[in-house]
């Protein structure tokens, strides 16, 4: 009987030799599907036996987390000692770094956390110089920074090692609902026109997932990719940046080759040894984590306008609470919310409240 690791092999190779169109897209996709299931096995089965190997543990602080990944010898290193200080080693040869590094970077109230981890090359997600260390690593962080240099730009490398790692670049989570059950087989409901699957082709792909019995509730108009994505249950969204290092050095041509290995992609020209780009480089590093700001009202009391909270876009009432002390998720009763994400000024919100920029928020505990 042939290995988890000889069945995913054989699965590559038949999605390699399946020509990409429109009527091959479902059957890809369920090939795709049975990849991720055995790989979920085959993970499972590691984590059994102790065989998981090293893992980079960081602890993560600041407002947020970036993951510089990238090549080897581009500079990361250098980078993160310009944005935070810290004093990661820096040398002419590949490989400097063999653990993640981290730093803080303050700017405009924020303070963010940055990652400087070894080069990743192709192969990392298959475990080559410690690449599934640093894809690790990687996905635990809020935004991944993808660095290169004018002799080394094949983003389209790097992507690729995280995609096969589970983090999806830029895209955002498919928004479908599935209720497993006891028997009925699958029942498909669509809330909009679905132009790239159909019913039937869903629930093909969703039963080679091994689901058999569910409501399946889509809200998007999904191709197979994404329906795959959801099945597997451990993908990340993550947004990106791409900065390329070095630009002292430009050379005729480089820009059009850019261009071409990043085709779409707009990216930082900067240059760490000169000083050049990095003040640019940090703003836009905090415009893509999407900050909101939220100020803290004491019961009774006024808000503090002069020290926001700054929070993630997306962030929580029990995000506030973790930030604050756990005392306030042991002791919590409700919150009171005014601001754009309340529908009446003063607005009873639980934990799960989606909070927005500018918002204003009084939290009630219960005494000890």
């Amino acid at each position: 009987m042939a290995t988890i690791e000889e069945q995913i092999k054989a699965l590559e190779v038949e999605i390699l030799g399946t020509q990409k169109n429109k009527s091959t897209e479902h059957h890809l996709g369920r090939l795709k599907a049975k990849i991720a299931k055995l790989k979920a096995q085959q993970e499972l089965q590691r984590a059994k036996s102790g065989a998981t190997g090293k893992r980079f543990y960081i602890k993560k602080s600041g407002d947020a987390t970036v993951a510089i990944v990238g090549f080897p010898s581009v500079g990361k290193s250098s980078l993160l000692n310009y944005l935070t200080g810290s004093r990661s080693e820096v040398g002419d040869y590949n490989f400097t770094t063999l653990e993640v590094i981290p730093g803080v970077m303050e700017h405009r109230g924020a303070r963010i956390q940055i990652l400087d981890m070894p080069g990743l090359i192709k192969g990392a997600s298959r475990g080559k110089g410690m690449g599934k260390e640093v894809l690790t690593a990687a996905r635990a962080a809020d935004m991944v920074l993808l660095l290169g240099d004018v002799y080394n730009y094949n983003f389209n490398v790097l992507e690729q090692e995280l995609y096969e790692a589970g983090v999806r670049l830029d895209r955002k989570p498919p928004i479908l609902h599935i209720a497993p059950g006891k028997k009925g087989g699958l029942l498909i409901r669509s809330t909009i026109q679905l132009s790239r699957m159909t019913e039937a082709e869903i629930a093909e792909i969703v039963r080679t997932y091994g689901v058999n019995n569910a409501i399946i509730t889509v809200r998007e108009d999904i191709d197979a990719d994404s329906l795959v994505d959801f099945l597997a249950g451990n993908r990340v969204f993550l947004p990106s940046l791409l900065a390329v290092n070095k630009f002292d050095l430009w050379y005729d041509g480089v820009e059009d080759k850019i261009r071409e290995a990043a085709p779409g992609r707009d990216y930082i020209r900067i240059s760490v040894a000169k000083g050049m780009g990095l003040e640019n480089l940090k703003e836009r590093i905090f415009e893509r984590l999407a900050f909101i700001r939220v100020y803290l009202k004491p019961k009774g009391g006024k808000a503090d306008l002069e020290a926001p909270l700054v929070l993630l876009h997306g962030s929580t009432v029990r995000t506030v609470c973790e930030h604050l002390h756990r005392d306030f998720i042991e002791l919590f009763r409700y919150a009171l919310v005014w601001g754009s994400s309340a529908k009446f000024p003063g607005q009873s919100v639980g934990f799960d409240h989606v909070l927005a920029d500018g918002d204003v928020l009084s939290i009630i505990t219960r005494k000890k």
